[in-house]
């Protein structure tokens, strides 16, 4: 009888448990262990993932980058009723552009099949109408170059490759991919590489690993700690967020505390050209750490999460939109309290801008490209069973961004090319500099593509070419990063600019191999 008992235990084992998804108490499983969720129940965590993006977007949606290094105080109202998502739909649209980014690759997948390139991604970004910012648009002015990724993404090719980007529009990668967190990071780290690198590429392989394994656990502390398991510890990407873990478990129920610990160890930006050396930051790792604070501080409370991801600051409606989708992918949207829920029914079927995609549309996009990631990765569909071979975490390759680069001056240039003004000179002491800037011309005259040679020590080292058309705008008007450690003059000539066109340079940053400390520059 005891051998028979063993065979069938044996038996059991092999096949995988089978256990049912947010299970209580269930906190870990093994690789391929079988996990269910009705049919219902996972369209039910789709649309509190997609749901859940809408609502902390709009909720934060007024306070955007509009408190810079400091938290929004608690005596400060941001209004929530059942007008405020239709306003937006309606009156600025570009405020969802976190979620109609998403659905560029969502669409691509669904035109193309779950197998699509990433060339084909990269050019639908690209070609897109919708304005882009940042690591977006450099990697948009690349690819329209012949730069593909993931040297679209590469630090070398785009200054911005840090920035908040991916993280922001990465959660389809985890709403496709329910308790199979190496798929999810799989997609990320692919279609990350688009737009940035290294910890800007972490932070969209992060957000989507939450998404994954949101579907499977109800424990958040365990899902944002598991999920880090995906990205290299050595990444400080991994030690901010490791650090915003360590101070909750020290001080759970003042999320202010943690807040003001990540300010002062964490908002050191050396690459984006509009961060450094400002109180503006929209650096990858520092934002994800407020979506990890809302989720930490927020202990499964719909209301609190959002708030306090938004309270935070910076890309303050990002923020709670990535934490808000998680939570809302973890508790379903039948479990969104109805007033955060409230007026999300009048736009549900109203096309986000730049798309024929509506949440209602995406909902059923969203299940019907899980239900065929799953049966990709062992799982299958089984009646109104959904059965999914979990997946234990497995950590992406090691980049580090600026390596060995450090920030020393920043100065405004303030001096414009033309054709009465061909040449702008000046002199940098240190290894590497990025020249702010943008082409520019009088409103009578059609859009034209000027160009500028770069010398380094009267050696032409590129000609940068540079749109007058914003959308696909040029985002610098030149950097270099590879320079030998010194003194050096930087000239810059009008080679193409006619009458009534001009090149703007803005600020420039001075880089060095040379770490200054704790001594920063203005000049």
């Amino acid at each position: 009888m005891k051998a028979i008992v063993f065979l069938l235990l044996a038996l059991a084992a092999f096949a995988g448990c089978q256990i049912s998804a947010g299970e209580k108490g269930k906190k870990s499983f093994s690789e391929g262990e079988t996990v269910r969720i009705s049919r219902s129940g996972l369209q039910d965590k789709i649309k509190g993932g997609w749901a859940g993006q809408v609502i902390g977007c709009t909720y934060g949606g007024p306070t955007e980058f509009h408190w810079n290094g400091t938290m929004i105080g608690d005596h400060v109202p941001i209004p929530w009723d059942e007008t405020r998502m239709l306003w937006y739909y309606e009156n600025s649209p570009g405020l969802y552009d976190d979620v109609y980014m998403d659905l560029t690759f969502v669409d691509v997948f669904e035109k193309y099949g779950l197998d699509a390139p990433d060339s084909l991604h990269a050019l639908a970004f690209a070609r897109a109408e919708y304005p882009l910012w940042h690591a977006n648009q450099a990697a948009r002015y690349n690819i329209l170059n012949g730069i593909m990724p993931p040297e679209s993404g590469y630090w070398k090719n785009n200054p911005h490759a840090d920035d908040i980007d991916f993280q922001i529009e990465a959660d389809f990668a985890g709403l496709m991919a329910p308790g199979m967190v190496n798929s999810a990071a799989d997609i990320g780290w692919r279609i990350g590489h688009v737009m940035n690198y290294g910890d800007g590429v972490y932070g969209g392989v992060y957000v989507a690993a939450m998404y994954a394994l949101a579907f499977v656990n109800d424990d958040m502390e365990f899902v944002v700690e598991e999920a880090l398991k995906t990205v290299p510890p050595e990444s400080e990407f991994h030690q901010c967020i490791a650090d915003v873990i360590k101070w909750y478990r020290q001080n759970p129920d003042d999320w202010k505390s943690a807040w003001f610990e990540a300010q002062k160890k964490w908002t050191y930006d050396k690459g984006c050209p509009d961060g450094v050396y400002r109180p503006f930051n929209i650096d990858a790792k520092i934002n994800a750490a407020y979506i990890v604070i809302g989720l930490l501080y927020g202990k499964g409370d719909f209301g609190a999460t959002v708030d306090i991801s938004t309270r935070c600051g910076y890309d303050s409606d990002c923020n709670p939109a990535n934490a808000a989708g998680i939570l809302g992918a973890m508790i379903g949207y039948s479990n969104i309290p109805d007033y955060w829920k409230q007026g999300i029914d009048k736009v549900e079927n109203m096309n986000f801008q730049y798309t024929d995609m509506s949440l209602n549309k995406v909902y059923e996009i969203g299940f019907e490209h899980a239900s065929e990631l799953i049966q990709q990765n062992g799982g299958s569909m089984e009646g109104d069973e959904v059965l999914i071979k979990y997946q234990v975490p497995e950590t992406v390759p090691l980049e580090v961004g600026f390596e060995g680069l450090y920030p020393t001056v920043r100065r405004r240039i303030g001096d414009q090319l033309s054709k009465d003004n061909p040449e702008i000179s000046f002199e940098i002491d240190g290894s590497g500099f990025v020249v702010g800037g943008r082409a520019a011309k009088d409103d009578r005259l059609p859009e034209a593509i000027l160009e500028v040679e770069v010398y380094v020590d009267g050696q032409l080292v590129e000609t940068a070419k540079l749109p007058t058309n914003w959308t696909v705008r040029r985002h610098e008007v030149s950097w270099n990063y590879d320079l030998p450690e010194g003194k050096h003059t930087i000239t810059l000539k009008a080679k193409k600019i006619p009458d009534g066109y001009r090149v703007e340079a803005g600020d420039l940053l001075v880089y060095s191999t040379v770490d200054p400390g704790t001594r920063i520059y203005f000049q």
